[in-house]
């Protein structure tokens, strides 16, 4: 079985009669892989899909979907590879042997 025979099986199961653009899902879910997080991309491509059926998109709006997303995704500010700065946890140093009692502090 090959991509597009899966596609083909997955729309009769799904129910739905659409010409999908596979390269410009896949190009698109990549960049959002690589730019964002690994599970940015089948989020990303869901999200295209619900654009595209909510808005009752030709072929030509669906690519314009997908250069937004994709021109957000290249343009995202923390690398792939960079941790969530709310998963990171920083030791506190422990400074408890330390004499803080001549520090001048302001109020």
């Amino acid at each position: 079985m090959n991509l597009h025979d899966w596609i083909d099986e997955l729309s009769d199961v799904l129910d739905v009669e659409t010409e999908v653009d596979e390269g410009l899902v896949l190009d698109l879910a990549r960049c959002a892989a690589h730019n964002v997080q690994r599970t940015a991309a089948p989020i990303t491509a869901y999200l295209l899909g619900v654009a595209a059926g909510a808005n009752d998109a030709d072929p030509e709006t669906i690519e314009k979907f997908a250069a937004r997303a994709q021109q957000l995704a290249e343009s995202w500010d923390r690398p792939a590879d960079a941790p969530d700065p709310d998963d990171v946890d920083d030791e506190v140093p422990d400074d408890s042997s330390v004499d803080h009692s001549s520090d001048l502090y302001e109020d």
